[in-house]
């Protein structure tokens, strides 16, 4: 034991080794490995916190999708924040033969809806006759969102466009009025108190109203062909409009229809028919109208005229072709909704019910 004691004493006052060229090297590295213990811990923890912060904001989106999918898809937020959340994201409400239907674009026509019902009509959300008619409100609105999608998927595929020019016409002629012209700003103000909708979203949706027009009178091949079919009769001397649609045949889904105005407005919202006719001479039949609500091809006799009326007779062939390719897809199980809409027969049912 005194031994081993002895020979520890000894190593422990040992003085320390000189440096000489032969051992600097090994004390260099002697001296950065105990600078190491300081340098590396200090990497480490800046690497760490990196990471940790790269794991918190992927929970925190994670939680956030979860949260926005459930209020979306799950609750049907229609708050105006999750509405504008999905102007932002481009989120699909449903899909028509692969395209998709924005939640954005269902959401402004059903909140417009509500809109007019609560303020105008004073309908209480919180009454059993209220909530039905909110829920046909998301039916006509989730309908409505489809068809315009589907619309634009086939202006797509038939390289069809609105220009900026034909929307601003149409805007123009909305602001006509037996007075004049309503000035944009006033227009602007009647849209906000009645619909809800900034002048740029009723834009989109009129946009949308004159495309789905477009494509409907483009893909109807049918209802073109009985118009080019009855054109030479109706603009014979002397036609009878009655008589010509009794003896005319359908052709697939398009059947020409008789009908009679009686006294309008000169500028009454009938699709342009009034206008139109106000600028024939009695007895005097236009050409071939699309009409701009997208019903229809006209044809139009000036029966009567006086300052501020006009009383004409028309044949309409319907359009059709557009509707039947729609109701075939659903049919075919290719029009598919991600949230779950009520179904109401009509408006009407649901405020007797």
């Amino acid at each position: 034991m005194k031994k081993l004691l002895a020979k520890v004493r000894r190593k422990t006052n040992q003085p320390p080794s000189r440096i000489t060229n032969e051992t600097v090297a090994e004390h260099r590295e002697k001296i950065l490995a105990g600078g190491r213990r300081f340098k590396y811990p200090v990497q480490y923890a800046r690497h760490r916190l990196v990471i940790n912060a790269i794991i918190i904001s992927l929970a925190a989106v994670v939680v956030l999708s979860v949260i926005g999918w459930w209020r979306l898809y799950l609750a049907q937020d229609t708050g105006t924040f999750m509405y504008r959340v999905t102007k932002v994201l481009p989120l699909p409400v449903a899909s028509v033969d692969g395209y998709p239907v924005l939640y954005s674009d269902y959401l402004m026509k059903y909140r417009s809806d509500a809109y007019y019902l609560e303020t105008k009509e004073q309908v209480s959300p919180n009454t059993p006759d209220g909530k039905k008619q909110l829920d046909y409100s998301k039916q006509k609105a989730m309908q409505d969102a489809i068809a315009d999608a589907y619309a634009k998927k086939l202006a797509g595929q038939l390289n069809i466009t609105v220009s900026s020019t034909e929307l601003e016409a149409f805007l123009k002629s909305q602001r006509q009025s037996s007075d004049g012209e309503v000035s944009q700003q006033t227009y602007d103000a009647v849209i906000l108190d009645y619909y809800n909708w900034s002048p740029d979203e009723y834009r989109s949706i009129t946009s949308d109203k004159l495309l789905r027009r477009k494509v409907a009178y483009a893909v109807d091949k049918d209802a073109s062909a009985l118009v080019k079919a009855i054109t030479p009769q109706v603009q014979a001397p002397g036609s009878n409009f009655q008589s010509i649609v009794a003896g005319s045949a359908a052709i697939g889904g398009s059947k020409a229809t008789y009908g009679a105005s009686g006294w309008v407005p000169k500028n009454n919202t009938d699709g342009g028919l009034a206008s139109a006719a106000s600028k024939l001479g009695r007895g005097q039949v236009s050409g071939v109208i699309e009409s701009t609500t997208g019903d229809g091809y006209y044809f139009v006799r000036l029966l009567d005229i006086n300052d501020s009326q006009v009383s004409y007779e028309y044949i309409k062939v319907p359009l059709s072709t557009f509707d039947k390719d729609l109701a075939s897809l659903k049919t075919a199980g290719k029009i598919k909704e991600y949230i779950s809409v009520p179904s109401v027969s009509s408006a009407s049912s649901a405020s007797t019910q």
